[in-house]
């Protein structure tokens, strides 16, 4: 237990910020129709399976269209 203590100043930002990261990118899905490949379901799935950073970074680099 003691050790989780050790790393929970460090864990606690980065677990904020990917559920942040994980709240934008799904918004941003929900609100906007067009994308540069796939649609809105496809992207949905791939944030959450890929929930820890990879998916929303997958969806902002491939599929977010630009503008």
């Amino acid at each position: 237990m003691n050790d989780i203590q050790q790393f929970l100043p460090l864990l606690i930002p980065l677990i904020l910020l990917e559920f942040g990261l994980l709240a934008y990118t799904l918004w941003h899905i929900l609100t906007h129709t067009h994308y540069r490949r796939g649609n809105r379901t496809l992207w949905i799935v791939v944030v959450m399976i890929g929930m820890q950073f990879i998916g929303p970074v997958l969806y902002f680099l491939l599929g977010k269209e630009e503008g």
